[in-house]
């Protein structure tokens, strides 16, 4: 193999693909990357064999072939070379590399050694025209997935299209976050099925570099594709059922507040200074206010309050003051929407004026 490609491109298409590549000691062959010759492209290509990364970029192709090299050595070494025009050649299971007047050589490993990244020929259920707003909305639900896999059906993000939008939902079992994006190019029966929240940090992630490139996304029998042209993020899918949580968001409110994001957000904040090891604050609903407070034996306390459109009966309520602070971070708007009911009872926070976002929080429960 032997191409000549700019050290711009080929360090965008290094940045994205290292990422899935963590040291392996049983296969070593997982530490590196795949460099081959395609279609008169270079793609690099990674796997840690659960999640797998092909990017392309354009190059001036010398002599066809393939080498597998260590991902962090050859990252570091082209991202602190000049941007200039870089030539690679294998030769013997090395990896030649040239840049003005840096030179390299670099041990390689085999390329049929390299693990095989699944391609999946159906056709797309879904396509995002805009990916910078499909990465917010990614964004919004990820917090709320379950970090520990235990339960792998709620440590990954469930998705739910039908033809006219997408659901994406995350839940630890302590607060949900669903978000709905509504178009209408969907597939014409439901579709559901649960994607590792890793996955979907690392789309998060390439997104971020990507920009604004139209996304299609893939659904193979246990495997799904997100293809951005000249990146694809291949992934395995979680087997096993998602939680009923349409059971858990309340239809309607005993309460109902309406009050500014920011003020909100910071009388959560200062309350918190003074919460206990569960890290509980508690709200009081009555009349226009809403008080915060919090005690600890250790600590001491604080109470403050806050000028709100209520509506209902007065409640009264402790929440852990993270899970509060997470579902308000992803309210985009100015105006938050908070609906109560009985003590021990779900709560939700949404945007005022947008009802594609909500977010679902259980209290803390009270003697």
């Amino acid at each position: 193999m032997k191409i000549i490609c700019l050290q711009e491109n080929l360090k965008t298409s290094l940045n994205i693909a290292q990422n899935v590549v963590s040291r392996n000691l049983t296969l070593p062959i997982l530490n590196n990357v795949l460099l081959e010759t395609e279609n008169g492209r270079l793609k690099v290509s990674s796997t840690n064999l659960e999640i797998g990364i092909n990017t392309w970029t354009s190059g001036k192709i010398e002599k066809t072939g393939a080498i597998t090299c260590p991902a962090k050595t050859l990252t570091t070494f082209i991202n602190s070379l000049p941007n200039k025009k870089i030539e690679l050649e294998v030769k013997g299971d090395n990896l030649s590399i040239k840049c003005e007047t840096f030179k390299a050589s670099i041990k390689g490993l085999p390329a049929d050694d390299f693990p095989l990244i699944p391609k999946l020929k159906e056709r797309p259920i879904f396509s995002f025209k805009n990916n910078e707003i499909f990465k917010n909305d990614l964004a919004q639900v990820i917090g709320a997935a379950a970090a520990s896999e235990s339960r792998p059906e709620i440590s990954g993000i469930f998705f739910s299209l039908d033809k006219e939008a997408v659901k994406i939902v995350g839940t630890d079992g302590f607060r949900l976050a669903e978000k709905t994006i509504r178009q209408n190019n969907g597939p014409a029966s439901p579709l559901s099925f649960i994607v590792p929240q890793r996955t979907i940090q690392e789309l998060i992630r390439i997104l971020s570099e990507k920009g604004g490139q139209e996304m299609n996304m893939v659904l193979g029998s246990s495997q799904i594709l997100f293809d951005m042209g000249d990146v694809q993020l291949i992934s395995r899918l979680i087997d096993g059922q998602y939680p009923d949580y349409q059971q858990i968001i309340p239809k309607g409110f005993e309460t109902k507040a309406t009050v500014l994001k920011d003020e909100f957000t910071n009388n959560v904040r200062i309350a918190s200074i003074f919460s206990s090891k569960v890290n509980d604050i508690q709200l009081t609903l009555k009349d226009s206010k809403i008080e915060f407070s919090a005690q600890d034996a250790d600590l001491g306390e604080n109470k403050s309050q806050l000028e709100a459109q209520i509506q209902g009966k007065g409640v009264q309520m402790s929440f852990n003051f993270r899970y509060l602070l997470d579902g308000l971070s992803n309210i985009p708007t100015k105006q938050v929407f908070v609906g109560l009911n009985a003590e021990n009872s779900p709560a939700i926070l949404k945007p005022v004026g947008d009802d594609s976002f909500l977010y679902v929080i259980m209290p803390i429960k009270t003697a």
